[in-house]
């Protein structure tokens, strides 16, 4: 298995940094001359029409929170919300999930824009909370791509090729995203790539990008001890293994700053790392853990493996793999950064030299397995803002609103851009 596995993660890793968006033949048709590019700023006027609905429509999916894989009134909306654009519909996909398919009235490519509906359980909330809440922002990302569709929609005799829209289900849960692949929407829909936002604590008008980065997987590991005296060996093992850890959980808003600082910083202190949470609960310790890069699993598991063997007739087991790690390509990454710039503005963006956050993980990683694509912060820090307002997770998250209508700007251009390219 650990052959198998070393093999997996480095090549999981060489291909999420060297892979880049196939042209085609389609791609290449269009660069003969399929019609114009759609112009930004026809984009940027058709948001401002929209902007007000859109912010309503944020406020009504924020007030009625869902659980990962509850998401029936979520999806409702968005189903409605998709049909009155004129889009095809498909609902129940992986659950709650719904895809909504725009074939634009220009020949092109298939581009797939993805979007979660998921409220965070009151487990996941930092400190815990009463119930399931948005504070991980998917209210904002549903709404930014609701208004991405209906923008495009509006502009379809522009269009070139067919926008795939998922609204995936269960994101917090790490599930969803398997669910909407194993139901087979990317085959089917003959999807070339893909992309998403997600909010982050970065100024409201700033996109980051991860070129080369992205998110950090998961492992786990599960140590039983035995013995009178296991219970106090689980307590020493844990802290044993916690040790293991590079980064330490945030404690105040100033340890958030500097990781946000660091994730800025090329070659910094999270340019490689381990993040450890390590439980002991009887006679066993659960252990949870993030690394980057991915092909550190392998270095983790040996040092568990060690640590444990100083304990007699302690039994370690781990999955067959583990989650797999969020890999931007970076020649993709770099081409958005300058459709942003060129769209936005210079000060629009800043780059991201690692998988932040070290505490987090995506389940976009599972597309970007099968097809390329890019996965972008959206900044939503009000200016002034303690930091906890925009990090997701933070009870007291409240993005800044005005990211709405620049999220949809910048995706609705750049998704314009990708299914002509």
């Amino acid at each position: 298995m650990e052959r198998a596995l070393a093999r997996r993660t480095l090549l999981a890793g060489a291909a999420g940094a060297g892979a880049a968006i196939v042209w085609g033949a389609a791609g290449r048709a269009a660069a003969d001359g399929w019609g114009r590019p759609v112009a930004q700023r026809v984009v940027d006027a058709e948001v401002a029409r929209l902007e007000r609905g859109l912010v309503a429509l944020r406020r009504d999916i924020h007030r009625h929170p869902e659980a990962p894989g509850q998401e029936r009134r979520t999806a409702g909306v968005v189903a409605r919300e998709l049909r009155a654009a004129g889009l095809s519909v498909t609902t129940g996909v992986g659950g709650h999930g719904v895809v909504g398919v725009l074939r634009g009235s220009r020949p092109g490519r298939t581009v797939a824009y993805r979007a979660d509906m998921d409220a965070v359980p009151p487990k996941d909330i930092v400190g815990g909370g009463p119930a399931a809440a948005h504070v991980c922002g998917h209210d904002i990302h549903t709404t930014v791509a609701l208004g991405v569709a209906q923008v495009l929609a509006r502009l379809r005799q522009q269009l070139s090729g067919t926008v795939v829209f998922l609204f995936q289900p269960a994101e917090e849960s790490l599930s969803g995203a398997q669910a909407v692949i194993d139901a087979g929407v990317l085959e089917r829909t003959g999807v070339q790539e893909i992309h998403a936002l997600h909010c982050g604590p970065f100024p409201v008008g700033q996109f980051a990008v991860t070129g080369g980065f992205g998110l950090p997987g998961q492992d786990k590991a599960e140590v039983t001890l035995s013995g009178p005296a296991a219970p106090d060996a689980a307590r020493r093992l844990a802290a044993e293994i916690g040790a293991l850890a590079t980064v330490a959980l945030p404690q105040t808003p100033a340890d958030l700053e500097r990781l946000v600082a660091e994730a800025r910083t090329p070659n910094g202190p999270l340019a490689r790392y381990v993040a450890v949470r390590a439980r002991a609960a009887e006679a066993t310790v659960s252990v949870s853990y993030r690394c980057w890069p991915q092909e550190r699993y392998l270095e983790v598991r040996e040092d568990i493996r060690h640590l444990a063997a100083s304990y007699a007739g302690a039994g370690v087991s781990f999955p067959a793999e583990p989650f797999p790690a969020m890999v931007c390509p970076e020649r993709d990454a770099s081409v958005l950064a300058h459709h942003l710039r060129r769209a936005l503005g210079r000060d629009a963006v800043t780059e991201l030299h690692a998988a932040f956050p070290p505490f987090s993980g995506e389940d976009f990683a599972l597309y970007l397995e099968r097809v390329p694509g890019t996965f972008t912060f959206l900044g939503v820090r009000a200016p002034g803002a303690p930091i906890t307002t925009s990090y997701p997770h933070y009870p007291d998250f409240v993005p800044d609103e005005r990211a709405i209508p620049l999220g949809i700007r910048a995706m609705a251009g750049w998704i314009a851009e990708r299914t002509r390219t």
